[in-house]
């Protein structure tokens, strides 16, 4: 599909979300034709206050099921894993071009990950190892002498491995150079919190903005938003130490234990952030609201012990004077991922009889930590759901068997890779974080 720009009849999408879902949502609908409003009630932030989620995680690209993920069915896994696929195609793409990888903070490098038993001994974690051969990630190795190759404590109790290439992302960066490009492409943007059910004030708020559909891509929020309890939020940490060289060999390879191939249930994550920062981490703790973790805090010790026990190297490691601590809430949701219409649908009055007409409401949230690595993949069904809402359509789950997972990996990656040149916009992409358009102060009318 060639990039389209919207023209006056084009209609009008109302994002609700200002992370990196909502960002690279407004970017896919953007690029298939439609105006763009964006309302956040923050946007990504540069100092040592709170950032967003989206720029306080890991970015680490993992193929599901994730550390941080939640799947209660083989059809909401199937979803993540195409979902996943068209991301990593895409930010491999974005990788590949010098330029644009510095700009966007994309880079592809070695990934592996660590576990206690051999692969083969578990058919859950060797049935996913196969898959992630096969799926198409490049430098896939399954070797044991990562182990020492990596310099991992042999007294740690690993005693197998595996590696491949993996996106790895410079989120504040990233979330820069995002606001930017969708500013570039003509996306509005608007700071304003929003409360309530989206479904009870949908007409308001499409009359008041102008649009014709709305997007909720809200992550914790939609609990309001959606109505919707199953929301939770994952609270996680991760420390920052200077990757320079100086206190250990300079780490330019991620390296993790994820919670279901420990045999304590603990993560060890290891991942370069951008060129001298490298992160340490992590933890993963449900329904536990409260940012109030310190450095000091015993939890934050075990997991700092956790990644010097596994790799003795860090034991001497500084933190970033600058930003040494992130912790934030990633947006959970007990009935997995929700990539879908809203299925609620309301009473009119036409031609003296009472009929249902379906919401225009299109919901994209419940990520929890996969946020950065199903981003375009959700964006290409969302866009998808956008064009069945503006039909007025009966809103309907969407279900694929394998030869339309393929084809669905291969139309959404070519579609984006297609609209990935980015040479018409050099001058707004390359000025400083400074110097960006900012999102109008917006309060309700």
């Amino acid at each position: 599909m060639a990039h389209k720009s919207p023209n006056a009849s084009s209609p009008t999408v109302l994002v609700v979300g200002g992370g990196v879902t909502g960002l690279i949502t407004a970017w896919v609908l953007l690029d298939r034709g439609y105006h763009v409003t964006i309302v956040s009630k923050e946007w990504a932030s540069y100092t040592n206050e709170q950032r967003l989620t989206s720029q306080i995680a890991g970015a680490l690209w993992e193929y599901p099921p994730a550390v941080c993920g939640q799947h209660t069915d083989a059809i909401s896994l199937l979803k993540s894993k195409r979902w996943c696929m068209v991301a990593y195609r895409i930010w491999d793409a974005i990788a590949a071009d010098p330029d644009l990888g510095a700009l966007s903070g994309v880079k592809m490098r070695k990934s592996s990950f660590y576990f206690p038993y051999a692969i083969e001994e578990d058919p859950k974690q060797l049935s996913k190892m196969l898959e992630i051969e096969r799926s198409g990630v490049r430098g896939f190795r399954h070797d044991s002498s990562l182990i020492h190759k990596r310099d991992i404590n042999p007294d740690f109790g690993v005693v197998d491995a595996y590696e491949h290439l993996a996106p790895m992302i410079d989120t504040d960066r990233s979330m820069e150079w995002l606001m930017v490009l969708i500013q570039s492409k003509g996306a509005k943007l608007f700071t304003e919190t929003i409360h309530g059910d989206l479904f009870h004030q949908e007409n308001e708020l499409l009359e008041r903005f102008n649009a014709n559909v709305i997007v909720n891509a809200t992550g914790l929020a939609a609990s309001e938003l959606a109505a919707d309890a199953t929301c939770y939020p994952l609270r996680g940490a991760l420390l920052r130490v200077v990757n320079d060289g100086r206190d250990f060999p300079k780490i330019e390879t991620a390296m993790a234990i994820t919670a279901d191939a420990s045999s304590s249930n603990e993560i060890v994550f290891i991942v370069p952030r951008n060129d001298d920062i490298l992160l340490l981490g992590g933890i993963a703790q449900p329904k536990e609201m409260k940012l109030d973790l310190t450095l000091n805090a015993p939890v934050i010790d075990r997991m700092r012990a956790r990644c010097v026990g596994f790799l003795p190297g860090l034991a001497n490691a500084r933190l970033d004077p600058d930003y040494p601590f992130a912790q934030g809430l990633r947006p959970a949701r007990e009935r997995n991922i929700r990539v879908e219409r809203e299925q609620r649908q309301r009473h009119m009055r036409l031609d003296g009889r009472t009929k249902l007409k379906p919401s225009r409401i299109v919901h994209s949230y419940g990520h929890g930590g996969s946020g950065w690595s199903l981003s375009f993949g959700c964006a290409g069904d969302v866009a998808m759901l956008v064009e069945e809402a503006l039909r007025d359509e009966t809103a309907d789950a969407v279900e694929l068997n394998e030869l339309e997972l393929e084809r669905s990996i291969h139309r959404h990656t070519t579609q984006a890779i297609n609209l990935l040149p980015l040479n018409e916009y050099p001058e707004k992409l390359q000025i400083g974080r400074n110097d960006y358009p900012k999102p109008e102060n917006r309060s309700r009318l």
